[in-house]
């Protein structure tokens, strides 16, 4: 989820006209998206979510891409078809809500008020005016004044302006740093695992342990590349990828695999290893076989 995305959708689409389905559409989307923009919710998913018909936000969808606010990339995988991949336009996301937040309210204090103020002090006896005051001094009761009230302000030191920001909270870390990794598994296998405990679980187990996004999803990407077109794509799962007794063999795999440039599966069995034996077979050249060498009985 990105929280900014979301921001300029509600500051920014709203003042620049998109109202009805259209926002709630990209309200959506920006709650699926990474700051960059990126999501791929099903378009059953949307409609449920924001009470429309699914008609109806496949034509809202295409009038926001025919405008410029997203582009949509249809995924397969194989004979399968997969959910679409959304990109919104971010830079015009910020550009609507920059321009929503420059139109600030009118100040309530008008050249006309300041004017009338300046007015009234003129009419007032000289031992009224404020510039006469004595700083402390007790007033009437008809300035209504309470002199038993101390007016006097603490001393600015003493009263920060703002709070210090706090620290962010570690495992709220490890927590954004497990979606990222699910996020990751679902764009390249297609599926649609949620953000549940049971999906996260294994994920967060493993970065506590002190492994990187980078390697998980690096497992990702060399298990995908493994079994894809195979039975064993049913286990393309965070149950079962982020295990600890399996996990540490596939990363090594997909280290090295990583190292020789990611090749495809096609190439892995064409780099089988043959040993240079060239030196062993000049050494016995020009051998007559067909006699029993001295030594050995016949």
């Amino acid at each position: 989820m990105s929280v900014k995305l979301s921001a300029y959708v509600w500051d920014g689409c709203a003042s620049a006209g998109i109202k009805g389905t259209k926002l709630l559409i990209l309200a959506r989307l920006a709650d699926f998206s990474s700051d960059e923009g990126i999501s791929w919710p099903s378009v059953d998913t949307i409609a449920r979510q924001i009470g429309a018909g699914r008609s109806t936000v496949i034509t809202a969808v295409g009038e926001l891409e025919r405008d410029g606010w997203l582009t949509r990339k249809e995924r397969r995988q194989g004979q399968r078809s997969g959910t679409n991949i959304y990109t919104l336009n971010v830079p015009r996301l910020r550009q609507a809500a920059a321009g929503a937040y420059s139109q600030g309210p009118v100040s309530e204090h008008s050249e006309s008020g300041r004017s009338e103020s300046e007015g009234s002090e003129a009419g007032r006896p000289e031992s009224e005016r404020p510039e006469n005051r004595k700083n402390g001094a007790s007033q009437g009761p008809e300035s209504g004044h309470d002199p038993s009230v101390n007016s006097k302000q603490e001393p600015s030191h003493k009263k920060p302006s703002c709070q210090v920001a706090g620290q962010p909270d570690a495992e709220q870390l490890i927590i954004d740093k497990a979606i990222a990794v699910l996020k990751h598994l679902n764009l390249v296998t297609g599926a649609r695992y949620q953000n549940s405990k049971s999906s996260l679980e294994n994920i967060r187990a493993r970065l506590r342990e002190g492994h990187s996004v980078d390697d998980l999803q690096l497992v990702v990407d060399y298990k995908h590349e493994h079994w894809h077109d195979t039975e064993m794509y049913d286990y393309m799962r965070p149950q079962t990828l982020f295990v600890p007794s399996k996990l540490e063999g596939y990363l090594l795999s997909a280290t090295r695999w990583k190292e020789r440039g990611r090749p495809s599966r096609q190439q892995w069995k064409q780099r089988s290893v043959q040993r240079d034996d060239s030196a062993f077979k000049a050494s016995y050249a020009g051998v007559d076989y067909s006699q029993v060498p001295e030594g050995f009985r016949s």
